[in-house]
């Protein structure tokens, strides 16, 4: 290892640790006074102005949800008290943004990236949030590396170029990414338009009912018009036409009538540890396999507006992972845990501390706030008081403020215990299954444009970012790193000889579990799957 400095916080307190939040137990929640991670999420959320540090181009668009009642076959009320799963023939107002991910605010629509699927629910009982991706899983499992991911897959900070070496020399040391490469780098990584395109809500939820009873769950939006998604010629034939075919292909079909329609679904697991499972339910690289946690549905979604101002619509519309309603909580899914600090508080320094009293933002005019934030930047207009204006606090003798709402007759509280550390998931066995079974999954013509396209990006990299690319590649399926490897002129032998990374599992096998990733002990050991990988499908909800 050449002799570099090591990395430190703004402090200049040395990182001993740079690849977990510290945690109560493996898969216990965050803690707030994770300063590393507070110091690096809050300055990464103030690196750009005006625009979004991330999902910069965006398109929106206006409509309602209806819920079924149900949840399958079974009364939504079984899993979940929210009104809005529960009611039907109520058209909650929702409000919708679209967008790539790494591109700046002018990018092409065609760029091979995540999209995102923002959904913003208006309901009876104040706003939810349910911000996701089109793909399902994303590349890391814990938000303090967030800022590393979003740095190497974001122009070179000297030559403001996007380049591929940096993308795959982040990757690379991530195996847990593979599965999302293998994603990405196929047609499914450039959905042909918003209207054809998936929607999950990526991060573990839970739902919990009346009796206070939680289970986990994960929301999908399955698109009545069909998955459809683009080669990169096909891609690069429309980019040469236009660079923004997916916002007017949204716009010019709702204003013609032809609204696009989702179903909502989820998945649902009883909670707790669930360790008969190969991989943790809170791991977002991973899925959960249909085939054991159908998708359920429960509602639908119209779009059938677009905005009057794309500025003061789509460019002011702010979301964030935290704006629940009750009867939809968090679960300890760490990149939750970490989007929920990050994504509100971007939208205060993007926005203003006013964001919310923006009519975008604001939840339906039925829904009336009463609260004791005041002033900053930017007001517009003071939150509902009691009868008494001079009290702007809580509790008061004089009975004359706000006061508490009651609480539920059973409210879920999760039992909690573990030594607080660093902790990486211990369920590492499935890393590369799941990559596997998506590269096995696709259609010959996604296959192969999958390997030409990384062929070209790894034409692109140094040799040692080849061989270990490969390496990840063949051990998620032989074919597919022997593909890979012989497009790009890259020595398989001497790829497949590689040692497993430092302080990771090797492949299909278990990380030793650790009591922190501070102890030496955890960086060198690893044990055998416990579980046999499964076949499922992935493909799409259609195959689902």
């Amino acid at each position: 290892m050449p002799d570099n400095p090591y990395l430190t916080t703004r402090q200049g307190h040395p990182v001993r640790d740079n690849q977990s939040t510290r945690t109560v137990g493996e898969r216990g929640p965050a803690t707030l006074e994770n300063y590393q991670f507070i110091e690096k999420i809050t300055h990464f959320d103030r690196e750009r102005i005006p625009e979004r540090v991330v999902h910069a181009r965006g398109a929106g668009a206006h409509g309602w949800f209806e819920a079924y009642g149900k949840i399958g076959d079974e009364p939504a009320s079984k899993y979940t008290r929210a009104r809005v799963l529960n009611e039907t023939g109520v058209k909650t107002p929702m409000f919708v943004r679209f967008s790539t991910v790494a591109g700046a605010k002018e990018s092409p629509e065609t760029e091979r990236d995540p999209r995102g699927f923002a959904v913003k629910f208006k309901t009876v009982e104040g706003n939810w949030d349910l911000v996701g991706n089109n793909l399902k899983v994303f590349f890391i499992r814990d938000a303090i590396k967030f800022p590393d991911m979003i740095h190497a897959f974001k122009p070179d900070p000297v030559t403001n170029r996007q380049e591929a070496w940096r993308f795959f020399d982040f990757v690379a040391q991530h195996p847990e990414s593979i599965h999302m490469v293998t994603h990405l780098k196929s047609p499914w990584g450039i959905p042909a338009n918003y209207r054809e395109m998936e929607g999950s809500g990526v991060n573990t939820y839970k739902l919990v009912n009346a009796e206070g009873v939680a289970h986990l769950c994960k929301f999908h939006w399955i698109p009545k018009q069909g998955v459809r998604n683009l080669t990169s010629a096909q891609a690069a034939e429309i980019q040469a036409k236009d660079v923004g075919h997916a916002t007017r292909d949204l716009y010019d079909n709702i204003q013609a009538g032809n609204f696009p329609e989702w179903e909502f679904a989820v998945q649902i697991m009883p909670d707790g540890p669930n360790d008969h499972l190969s991989f943790d339910p809170l791991d977002d690289t991973k899925l959960w396999p249909v085939d054991q946690f159908p998708l359920l549905p429960c509602g639908r979604m119209v779009l059938d507006r677009v905005p009057d101002n794309f500025f003061a619509e789509v460019e002011q519309s702010a979301f964030g992972t935290g704006v629940l309603v009750d009867g939809i909580d968090f679960s300890d899914d760490k990149m939750l845990q970490g989007r929920t600090l990050s994504y509100s508080d971007t939208q205060r320094y993007r926005v203003g501390a006013n964001y919310l009293q923006l009519p975008i933002n604001a939840p339906q005019p039925g829904v009336k706030v009463y609260s004791n934030q005041r002033d900053g930047q930017m007001t517009y207009g003071v939150d509902g008081t009691g009868p008494n204006r001079h009290i702007n606090y809580e509790p008061s003798t004089l009975a004359e403020g706000l006061r508490e709402a009651p609480k539920p007759a059973r409210d879920y509280h999760q039992p909690v215990s573990g030594n607080l550390g660093r902790y990486q998931t211990s369920r590492t066995e499935d890393d590369y299954t799941q990559a596997g079974v998506r590269y096995r999954s696709f259609e010959d013509w996604e296959r192969e444009d999958l390997i030409a396209n990384l062929v070209a990006d790894m034409k692109q990299c140094p040799e040692a970012i080849q061989l270990r690319m490969v390496w990840h590649f063949w051990h998620a399926d032989e074919d597919y790193g022997r593909r890979v490897a012989e497009g790009a002129g890259i020595d398989l032998e001497k790829a497949k000889a590689l040692p497993p990374l430092p302080g990771r599992a090797a492949p299909g096998k278990r990380l030793q579990s650790e009591i922190s990733t501070d102890a030496e002990s955890a960086r060198d050991h690893g044990r055998e799957a416990q579980a046999a990988p499964r076949a499922f499908s992935d493909r799409s909800t259609e195959a689902a």
